[in-house]
C-alpha cells in the first residue's frame, strides 16, 4: 500500500544518529550506532556486540522473565536476588527461612535445586523470518483466518528449530506485526540456587523504596547452570555436571563515575512507544485505575487471610511481591501520565504524522480509519477479558481450567492445538501445576476468590462477557467447594494429565465441573480476540511501515519495542532532576544505610553488615572520589521490565553492575522516553563483592570468578 515508501529490511535501515540514549536495539542494529557508542565513550566494537557467538552476548542469558549473565566457565550466573526469589522462596520454611537469613552454597554438592520453573536460556541463533510468516496472505481473510494461519506458519517454524528438548525455539513478531525473527536457544532445564543475601540486603527498603532514589538494595543473587554429562541440558538429576558455559563476564571492581559510558544487555519486557493516543488514553482512564484497584484488593485479602500464620505468610511471599512490584509500577504510571500529559504529546505527534502520510501515504487512505477501527475493538475486548479475569481468580481454577483445556487439544494433532498446549509445552504445564504447592493455600485462595467475584458483581453488566454471570458460583458456596475438591493435592493435580475430556465432564470436583461449565465462554472471548489480533497484525504493520518511514525521514531512532528478545541500550552515569530545584546524584553508599537502618522492616539492617559499615572495612571496595563503598548507580540507559538482572558493562565489556530497578519519574518510559529524567538503576558491582567478602563470606565464589581489582 506504501509503494512510494522505499525500505530496505526495517531494522537494519535503522537511523544512524540516535537521540539521548533512547532504543532498545536488536544486536544486529548496533553497527550502524558507531558513532553513538562512540560518542559516549565505549571502545569495544560495534560489529563485536553484534555477534551472538563472541563475548560479550554469549554471556548474556534469559531465566524467562528476567536477564542474567554467565560469570565462571562452570555454569555460574549472576541475577537480581528478586528474579531468583522463587528458587529462594521454594526451598524456604519457617524454620530454615532462606528469605530472611540467606543462603550460601560452600560447595557444589550444597546448593539447592531451582525448582522446574527456574530455567537458562542460551540465546544462539537469530533469523529473519518475516516472509515465511506472511507470504502470501490474502487481503480478503477474515482477522481469525489471518491469526490462524500466520500461528499456523510460526508453529511450523518452532517445530523444524526444534530439533531435541535441549533447545526452545520462538517467533516473536517486531513492530507490531511488521517483521519476524525466530530465535533459537538452549534450554537449561536443571539449574541450582547457589547463593542469595538476606533480603535484609537483597530487598533493603522493600516496596516502601521499590521505584525510588536513592536506593541502597543489594539486589542479586547467584545461580549455577547444570547439563549431563554429554554437555547437554538435561532434566535435574545428582549426575548432571556444571554447564561450561562458552563465553563469562569479567568482573570488574575497578568502579564508574559520574559520566562514564556503559553497556546494558537483556532481556527488557514490553514497551508500548508507538502506541496511539486513544491507546494510551484507554490505558490511563480506563485500564490501570482498574488494575491499581484490583491488585490494592486482592493484596489486602492476602494479607488477612495469611495474618498470623508464618507458613503461609511464607507461601505467599513470592506473590505479595510480584503484585506489590505491579501494583507500584502501574501506579507510577498513572501519575506520570498525571505530570505530563502524554496523551497530548502524542496527539502533536500523531496530527504530524497524519499530515506527513496524507503526503506519502499514496493511496492507502482508507488505512488510518481502520486502523482507529481495530484499535477500538480491542478496548472494547479488552475490557470484557478483564471482567473475566476477576470471574475466574483462583489458582485452582485456573489449574482446572489449564488441564481440561489439556485434554481437549490433546484429542488434535499436535501442529493444530493451540500454542500452550502442545507437546512441547507439557513439562511447563506440570511445573506450573507442580509449582502450585509452594504458593497455595486453600483457604487463601478461597478468600482471594470469593472477593474478586464480589468485585465482578460490581462490573457494569455491559462488559461482562456474554452468558457468564450464570455459569458463575455464589461466593457463600465457595467454601463447601474448596473442602470438596482434590486439586489442592499436587499428585492428584498432576494425575489428570492425559484423560481424556470425558473423563472431567464426569468429574465430580467441584473446580473441574466449574472448569468445564466456563469452558465455551472462555473459547468463545478467545475466538474473538483471535479476530481482533487478526485484523491487528493486518492493519497495525501497514501503519507501522508508515511511522518508520516518517520517522526515518526526520533522522529519529527506528528500533522495535520491547518483547523480550535480547536488546543492548546504552547510556552513561548520570543523576537527574525528578523536580525544579532538586538534584539527584547518581551513587548512594554504605553510610545511606545505616541512615535509613531501623528496627522495622523493610529496614532492618543485619548485624554483621552493620558492623561492617561501623567498621569501615572498605578494603580495596572503596571509591576514591567518594571514599566509602557506594551501593547503587543511576544511569541514562533505556530499560523496563524484564530487565531486571540485566548485565551492566564498562567500555570495554566487563560487568560493573546488574540493572533492577528505575526511578518513579522513569516508568513512563514504557510509553514515552524523556531523556531528562528516564533513569535506570543498578547494584554496582563494588557493593556486591564488598558484601560477599566482608558480610556473607562467599570466599568460594570470588575465587571462581575472574574479578579485577584497582590498581594499588
Amino acid at each position: 500500500m506504501f509503494k512510494s515508501i522505499v525500505l530496505p529490511v526495517v531494522l537494519m535501515g535503522a537511523a544512524s544518529i540516535a537521540i539521548a540514549d533512547e532504543g532498545q536495539w536488536q544486536p544486529h542494529q548496533l553497527p550502524q550506532l558507531k558513532s553513538e557508542l562512540k560518542r559516549i565513550g565505549i571502545t569495544m566494537p560495534a560489529e563485536k556486540l553484534a555477534d551472538l557467538t563472541k563475548h560479550p552476548m554469549s554471556a548474556i542469558v534469559s531465566l524467562g522473565g528476567c536477564s542474567a549473565s554467565f560469570v565462571s566457565p562452570d555454569g555460574l550466573v549472576v541475577t537480581n536476588h528478586h528474579c531468583a526469589y522463587g528458587a529462594i522462596q521454594r526451598n524456604s520454611t519457617p524454620e530454615k527461612n532462606h528469605i530472611v537469613n540467606g543462603f550460601l552454597a560452600k560447595t557444589r554438592a550444597e546448593e539447592l535445586p531451582g525448582g522446574p520453573n527456574t530455567l537458562v536460556y542460551v540465546t544462539e541463533k537469530v533469523e529473519n523470518v518475516t516472509d515465511r510468516v506472511l507470504k502470501g496472505l490474502s487481503p480478503t481473510m477474515s482477522g481469525r483466518e489471518r491469526h490462524e494461519l500466520v500461528e499456523s506458519r510460526v508453529k511450523a517454524l518452532i517445530a523444524e528449530c526444534e530439533t531435541d528438548k535441549s533447545v526452545r525455539c520462538s517467533v516473536p513478531a517486531f513492530h507490531r506485526g511488521l517483521e519476524y525473527y525466530r530465535i533459537k536457544q538452549l534450554m537449561i532445564r536443571d539449574v541450582r540456587l547457589v547463593y542469595a543475601p538476606s533480603d535484609r540486603i537483597g530487598n533493603f527498603g522493600g516496596d516502601i523504596d521499590n521505584y525510588e532514589w536513592p536506593r541502597q538494595t543489594g539486589d542479586y543473587a547467584f545461580l549455577r547452570a547444570y547439563v549431563g554429562k554429554d554437555g547437554r541440558p538435561a532434566d535435574p538429576s545428582p549426575d548432571n555436571v556444571p554447564y561450561k558455559s562458552k563465553d563469562f563476564l569479567v568482573v570488574s571492581a575497578e568502579g564508574l563515575k559520574a559520566g562514564d559510558p556503559i553497556l546494558l544487555a537483556g532481556y527488557p519486557g514490553r514497551t508500548s512507544r508507538y502506541k496511539l493516543p486513544s491507546e494510551i488514553r484507554f490505558a490511563r482512564d480506563v485500564d490501570f485505575p482498574a488494575k491499581v484497584a484490583t491488585i490494592t484488593a486482592d493484596l489486602s485479602v492476602i494479607a488477612a487471610a495469611t495474618m498470623g500464620n508464618p507458613a503461609w505468610n511464607v507461601r505467599y511471599a513470592s506473590v505479595d511481591k510480584s503484585l506489590n512490584n505491579v501494583l507500584k509500577k502501574t501506579q507510577g504510571l498513572l501519575d506520570g501520565f498525571a505530570r505530563k500529559d502524554i496523551a497530548a504529546i502524542k496527539d502533536v505527534q500523531d496530527a504530524e504524522f497524519r499530515a506527513w502520510h496524507k503526503q506519502h501515504g499514496n493511496g492507502a487512505k482508507k488505512l488510518l480509519a481502520e486502523l482507529d477501527g481495530v484499535i477500538a475493538a480491542e478496548m472494547a475486548q479488552s475490557r470484557q477479558e478483564a471482567a473475566w479475569l476477576k470471574a475466574t481468580h483462583s489458582d485452582l481454577l485456573k489449574s482446572a481450567r489449564t488441564l481440561y483445556r489439556l485434554a481437549l487439544e490433546r484429542q488434535k494433532p499436535d501442529a493444530q492445538r493451540e500454542s500452550g498446549y502442545q507437546e512441547r509445552d507439557l513439562s511447563f504445564i506440570k511445573a506450573r501445576l507442580t509449582r502450585l504447592e509452594q504458593s497455595f493455600v486453600p483457604q487463601v485462595d478461597e478468600a482471594r476468590y470469593g472477593a474478586a467475584l464480589q468485585r465482578y458483581a460490581r462490573i457494569d453488566a455491559k462488559v461482562r462477557p456474554q452468558g457468564l454471570d450464570a455459569l458463575l458460583p455464589a461466593p457463600a458456596a465457595l467454601n463447601a467447594m474448596y473442602k470438596a475438591s482434590e486439586l489442592s493435592d499436587t499428585a492428584k493435580r498432576l494425575a489428570w494429565i492425559g484423560k481424556d475430556p470425558e473423563a472431567f465432564r464426569k468429574s465430580g470436583d467441584p473446580f473441574i465441573q466449574l472448569a468445564v461449565r466456563l469452558h465455551d465462554t472462555g473459547m468463545a472471548l478467545e475466538d474473538k480476540r483471535n479476530e481482533i489480533d487478526g485484523n491487528l497484525e493486518r492493519v497495525i504493520p501497514q501503519y507501522m511501515t508508515a511511522v518508520i518511514a516518517w520517522k526515518k525521514s526526520q533522522g529519529k531512532p527506528v528500533y522495535p519495542d520491547a518483547n523480550s528478545t535480547l536488546r543492548v541500550t546504552y547510556g552513561t552515569v548520570a543523576p537527574y532532576a525528578p523536580r525544579d530545584g532538586l538534584l539527584k546524584g547518581p551513587f548512594t553508599t554504605v553510610e545511606g544505610i545505616t541512615e535509613k537502618a531501623s528496627n522495622k522492616e523493610p529496614f532492618i539492617v543485619p548485624s554483621a553488615l552493620g558492623e561492617a559499615i561501623k567498621a569501615k572495612r572498605y578494603g580495596v571496595f572503596k571509591d576514591p572520589v567518594l571514599k566509602t563503598v557506594p551501593v547503587n548507580f543511576l544511569s541514562s540507559a533505556d530499560t523496563t521490565g524484564g530487565n531486571s538482572g540485566s548485565a551492566v558493562m564498562n567500555k570495554r565489556g566487563e560487568l560493573v553492575g546488574l540493572n533492577f530497578d528505575s526511578t518513579y519519574e522513569s516508568i513512563t518510559k514504557d510509553w514515552y522516553f524523556d531523556s531528562a529524567i528516564t533513569r535506570a538503576i543498578h547494584v554496582d558491582i563494588r557493593y556486591m563483592l564488598w558484601v560477599m567478602k566482608e558480610v556473607d563470606r562467599a570466599d568460594n565464589l570470588l575465587k571462581e570468578m575472574t574479578v579485577k581489582y584497582p590498581k594499588k
